[in-house]
């Protein structure tokens, strides 16, 4: 790799995890402020990955376009996901949940079409490993994104939604108890959430022992991969605690955009493997 390619794929890879920072420790700033840093992170991150993967895209192999187009596929979403630095986490009261509506419909309309646009591209990924003759994982991959892409798209409408009309009548007509099936409906959709979060990174483990498999990565990292999604499956689905560490840790895994971070992490070493080995990921 080139110094310009290691700087690209530096600043990449610490994208998710700058953005995260900035929204849990600032909160939630004005668009006037947070929209233009926005707009020059999406420039930087559009330079970083054409830098990364020009000898790719460009590359009169068919292959190795293909493999450039599923990177494409799934590091796209997080130009659109890194905006949440500015807007912070979800609101925690109505009142300000209402003043943010349409910033919370933006939000979580960004999340179901980042979702749909990497399992596209992971989808296409496991076509990739099949034919390669991994024959065992990419499945499970495949299976846990198809149960996870539907209950993802209707927890985040609910959320971007349901939530923001809930939230809006009940302030404008004063109700100060929330009715029973307001209740039901919130305690439905936990249970969507954890199972949606848990099928999600469980498929990002599939896809880890899939590339492990075919020898497309390193084992190492591809350990890590599994790792991670593994313990973000268990804590997503843990009964609630009153062991703090556990509490901040199931909250943060269970954060829309989180378990997106894996396969993003995979789709910059993919792009990075098409540019150097072509022939392994063939």
């Amino acid at each position: 790799m080139t110094n310009r390619q290691v700087l690209s794929r530096l600043y990449l890879t610490l994208v998710p995890f700058l953005a995260a920072a900035i929204a849990l420790g600032l909160g939630h700033s004005k668009p006037q402020l947070y929209l233009p840093i926005w707009l020059a992170n999406v420039a930087l991150m559009a330079i970083a990955i054409w830098v990364m993967g020009k000898n790719c895209f460009t590359n009169p192999d068919p292959d190795q376009r293909q493999l450039g187009s599923i990177a494409l596929l799934v590091i796209t979403p997080w130009i659109g996901f890194t905006v949440f630095a500015g807007m912070g986490p979800p609101p925690t009261s109505i009142p300000e949940w209402v003043n943010t509506a349409s910033e919370q419909q933006i939000r979580y309309a960004l999340l179901i079409a980042g979702g749909i646009l990497i399992t596209a591209g992971l989808t296409l990924l496991a076509n990739k490993l099949r034919q390669s003759g991994e024959k065992q994982y990419w499945l499970l991959g495949v299976l846990a994104l198809g149960i996870a892409l539907p209950l993802f798209i209707a927890n985040m409408a609910y959320w971007g939604s349901f939530l923001g009309e809930s939230f809006t009548n009940f302030s404008a007509a004063s109700i100060a108890k929330r009715p029973d099936w307001y209740l039901s409906v919130r305690a439905l959709f936990s249970w969507i959430s954890g199972v949606e979060v848990a099928l999600l990174y469980l498929a990002t483990a599939a896809f880890g022992l899939a590339l492990q498999a075919a020898s497309w990565f390193k084992s190492k990292a591809c350990r890590f991969y599994v790792l991670f999604s593994l313990v973000g499956s268990l804590l997503s689905v843990l009964p609630s605690s009153s062991f703090e560490p556990i509490v901040i840790a199931t909250y943060l895994v269970s954060i829309p955009a989180f378990p997106f971070i894996m396969p993003y992490l995979m789709a910059l070493n993919l792009l990075n493997l098409a540019n150097r080995i072509p022939s392994k990921s063939r």
